[in-house]
């Protein structure tokens, strides 16, 4: 039988921001500690607080409930149609920003390891090298502190929590994160150092291409 996680987080009392606003689109950030889209158990998210003034809004794509930054929604079919394809084909640009334990050695890498669902622990994943899927995630060094390293992560695919099992999985687990991290890095800080700072992609009416920035909180 597949066991849940059954934790509850603390309501979140930040306030989402909304950075861009047209008929076919919402570009939010998004705080800590807040769902993207209401969960099982906990219906606090992103989307319901922005349905109140955008009954359209849709998800196209989700950040971490622990994860913070830059989330974009669409507000019309069109647009879901669109950004799905480009996220479908690889085509919207994502960054993050980590701390992450211990001192990264290489100054850029990569790691190439799959990713398949836990079906004992849901909602964790495993890096399950024959049935997973392809993940590769790209890495830069931005500084190197006190036993840690704050990096630039790019994940070229979109598997769920690449970031914290890639990172964890090469001996770099996130600051903060409850899932995959050793004790020790789990208790380093009081929220998982993770944040959406950079997202791009072309606009679904227009084809304009946007970027957005959002610094990163910690």
């Amino acid at each position: 039988m597949t066991n849940y996680t059954f934790y509850i987080p603390p309501p979140c009392n930040e306030a989402v921001e909304i950075l861009y606003a047209d008929e076919d689109l919402l570009v939010v950030s998004k705080p800590a500690g807040l769902l993207s889209a209401p969960g099982r158990i906990v219906k606090d998210s992103v989307l319901l607080r922005m349905r109140a003034e955008y009954p359209d809004v849709a998800i196209v794509h989700r950040l971490d409930l622990d994860t913070s930054g830059l989330l974009v929604l669409s507000l019309s079919q069109r647009a879901s149609s669109d950004l799905n394809r480009q996220f479908r084909e690889r085509v919207i640009d994502k960054e993050y920003v980590a701390l992450v334990d211990g001192l990264v050695a290489e100054d850029t890498g990569e790691v190439a390891l799959p990713i398949a669902s836990d079906p004992d622990n849901r909602p964790r994943q495993v890096i399950d090298e024959e049935n997973g899927r392809s993940a590769l995630t790209r890495f830069q060094v931005l500084t190197r502190e006190d036993n840690c390293t704050r990096l630039q992560l790019v994940p070229v695919t979109g598997r769920s929590h690449q970031l914290r099992i890639h990172m964890a999985a090469v001996g770099h687990p996130i600051l903060g994160c409850d899932l995959y991290a050793t004790e020790n890095a789990f208790q380093r800080a009081d929220r998982l150092l993770l944040h959406a700072v950079r997202l791009g992609f072309c606009h679904p009416g227009s084809g304009e291409r946007l970027e957005f920035e959002s610094n990163s909180p910690f």
